[in-house]
């Protein structure tokens, strides 16, 4: 705790999934799933059924995501934005956030469905 106070070590105050284990969850649960890339890059291959809501318009669009304990599963293309965007939700206060490990590249490398 004392490292990340003074140096910003220390694991994300958020779980970091990877694709499989997202996958999984698709199956049996109905986490909101929100990809925080620019529309044009959610256009050419996203997780079906999941919300594109671009990073820099997520302070203006968070009253879209519901319940702050709702599961929700952040997704970019690498896993950077998605990281920031799920760090902004738990300082405003959300306890149930996920991150796609490596973003939509691990999820395609991983041979998951892409929606086009």
């Amino acid at each position: 705790m004392l490292l990340k106070k003074l140096f910003g070590f220390g694991p994300p105050p958020y779980t970091v999934l990877g694709p499989q284990e997202v996958a999984e969850k698709l199956k049996s649960a109905r986490p909101l799933i929100v990809d925080v890339r620019e529309q044009y890059e959610y256009a050419q291959g996203h997780i079906k059924g999941s919300k594109n809501i671009p990073l820099r318009q997520l302070p203006e669009r968070i009253t879209q995501l519901g319940s702050q304990d709702q599961e929700i599963i952040m997704v970019c293309a690498s896993g950077s934005r998605s990281s920031s965007a799920a760090n902004y939700l738990v300082k405003e206060g959300y306890t149930n956030i996920c991150n796609l490990n490596g973003g939509m590249m691990s999820w395609q490398r991983a041979g998951l469905p892409v929606k086009r």
